[in-house]
C-alpha cells in the first residue's frame, strides 16, 4: 500500500526494493538527527578545555548518566584482568595451545559479557566447548564452568576490599548536587556493566545506593540482551529510566563499551583511558576522552 492505495505485486520485486530504500533513508535521517543533538566537539587529537567544558555542560543537563563499573567507578577492571589471566594461563597451558597474553584481555574479554568473551577467546585458540548450564560448577569444562572458575577467584579478591576511584566519587558527589534542591532536575545515575558482580562490587565499595538502576550481566542474561559492543544493555537502562538515548550519557573505559554507546546514538559518549588508549577510544566512538573522571568535576 502506498499513500493509502493497494498496488498489486508491489510487495515484491521493485516495490520491495523501493520500500527497503525508503526505510534505510528514514533510519539514516534519524541517526543524523541524534548525532546533531550531541554537543559539538572540536576536531582535535587531544581533548581541549573547550571539549571538556561542553562535556561538563551536557553531563549536568542530561536526563541520565550510564556508567560502566569496572575501570570507571572502581579499579576492579584490574582485578578482573588478573583473575582472567590466572585462569586462562593455567587452562591454555593444560590444553597445549598458545599462551595467554595481556592483549587477549583487551581483544576478547574487556567489557564483554562473560560467556561471549570466553567463547571468543576459546575460538582464537581453536577450542570449542559446550556452553553448559547454570547448574555447572567451576570443575566443569564448559563455557559456564570456565566462567565460574574465574568468578570464584574474582569474588575472593573482592572480599579483601574495594575502594572506588576518588575522581569518580568526586564526580558522583557533584552530580548528586547538580541543579537546585529538586531531584527531578538532577541526572539519574545508573550502572551498565557486563559483569554479573556489579551489585556485590558496588556494595563492597559503599556505592550501591548512589545508583537508581543497575543493568549487569545478570539482567542481560535474564532479558536475553546481547552484550557490548551491542548497544542493547545501555538502551535497556535508558528505557527503564524513561530517558531517550539522545538525552543520556555513556561513560566507558572499554573499547567495546564505547562502541556500544556510539552504536546506540547516545547524546554523549565519554571514554576513560585506563589502558585501552585515548586514540583507540576515540576511534571506537568516544566524543571526549579523559584519564580520570576528576577532569569532569
Amino acid at each position: 500500500m502506498i499513500l493509502g492505495f493497494e498496488i498489486p505485486g508491489f510487495a515484491s520485486g521493485v516495490g520491495a526494493t523501493l520500500l527497503a530504500l525508503i526505510g534505510k533513508l528514514i533510519e539514516n535521517m534519524q541517526s543524523a538527527t541524534s548525532k546533531e543533538l550531541r554537543p559539538p566537539m572540536t576536531n582535535s587529537t587531544t581533548d581541549s578545555a573547550t571539549n571538556l567544558a561542553k562535556a561538563k555542560e551536557f553531563l549536568h543537563s542530561a536526563g541520565a548518566i550510564l556508567f560502566d563499573l569496572d575501570g570507571v567507578i572502581t579499579p576492579t577492571a584490574d582485578v578482573h584482568e588478573q583473575a582472567w589471566a590466572d585462569m586462562f594461563s593455567d587452562y591454555f597451558e593444560h590444553k597445549g595451545v598458545s599462551a595467554y597474553t595481556e592483549e587477549d584481555y583487551f581483544t576478547y574479554l574487556d567489557g564483554r559479557r562473560r560467556d561471549e568473551g570466553i567463547a571468543a577467546i576459546l575460538e582464537s585458540r581453536g577450542i570449542s566447548l559446550p556452553h553448559g548450564s547454570d547448574e555447572d560448577t567451576a570443575k566443569d569444562e564448559t563455557i559456564v564452568g570456565l566462567g565460574k572458575r574465574k568468578n570464584d577467584d574474582f569474588l575472593a579478591r573482592v572480599e579483601r576490599g574495594i575502594e572506588a576511584y576518588p575522581g569518580s566519587v568526586a564526580l558522583l558527589d557533584e552530580l548528586e548536587g547538580a541543579g537546585d534542591s529538586s531531584a527531578s532536575e538532577k541526572p539519574q545515575l545508573a550502572v551498565v556493566s557486563s559483569s554479573k558482580n556489579a551489585v556485590p562490587v558496588l556494595t563492597a565499595a559503599g556505592l550501591r545506593e548512589r545508583f537508581v538502576e543497575i543493568v549487569d550481566g545478570v539482567v542481560a542474561h535474564e532479558n536475553n540482551l546481547p552484550g557490548k559492543p551491542a548497544a542493547d544493555t545501555f538502551v535497556y537502562a535508558a528505557k527503564n529510566l524513561g530517558v531517550a538515548p539522545r538525552d543520556a550519557v555513556v561513560v566507558e573505559d572499554a573499547i567495546s563499551g564505547v562502541q556500544a554507546g556510539a552504536a546506540g546514538a547516545f547524546g554523549l559518549v565519554i571514554g576513560v583511558d585506563r589502558g585501552a588508549g585515548a586514540e583507540a577510544l576515540r576511534r571506537a566512538g568516544a566524543d571526549v576522552v579523559v584519564s580520570d573522571l576528576a577532569a569532569l568535576v
